[in-house]
């Protein structure tokens, strides 16, 4: 079962509300804030605001994530802060701005942010085959098993590690 998809971000007072959705849409295509910012000539008076919206399907992400053959990281990134109801992960706005998907742990970082809060039943176990690939039929990899990345992004090492 697919899992209800909402990315939010928070548009800071000095970022262009235009530039800051066509990042977060070049990665969800269908996103639709539930509100909008106008652009501000400058002195910007506006707060920072945060916009949220729902998208249909992170299919474009895990194509790009596919592309990229990160899909073992991606499933550690987006399980860090999982359990079986859902799940919630940052992206870097700045490598979305170019098509690209750039997971955020804990600073943050120059560009901003796009949060992506999956809900559903059984997330962690849509999260293990969402991101499946042929080379887990080698090396079998589960949320949170022994060779998951640490909390801090630290990689595990695979060599050595008995199923070499």
């Amino acid at each position: 079962m697919e899992p209800i998809i909402q990315v939010s971000t928070i548009v800071r007072s000095h970022d262009d509300p235009d530039k800051v959705f066509d990042s977060i849409r070049s990665i969800f295509p269908g996103w639709s804030p539930d509100s909008t910012l106008e652009k501000s000539d400058f002195p910007i008076s506006r707060d920072s605001e945060k916009i949220s919206g729902n998208v249909d399907s992170i299919d474009n992400l895990l194509s790009i994530l596919r592309e990229n053959r990160v899909l073992d990281t991606a499933l550690d990134a987006m399980a860090m802060e999982a359990d079986e109801e859902g799940a919630v992960f940052r992206l870097s706005r700045q490598s979305a701005s170019i098509g690209k998907a750039s997971f955020v742990l804990k600073e943050n970082p120059l560009g901003g942010t796009m949060e992506v809060s999956l809900t559903g039943r059984d997330i962690v176990l849509w999260l293990e085959q969402a991101t499946w690939h042929t080379g887990r039929d080698i090396v079998p990899r589960e949320v949170g098993d022994e060779l998951a990345m640490s909390g801090t992004g630290e990689a595990s090492e695979w060599f050595g590690s008995g199923r070499d």
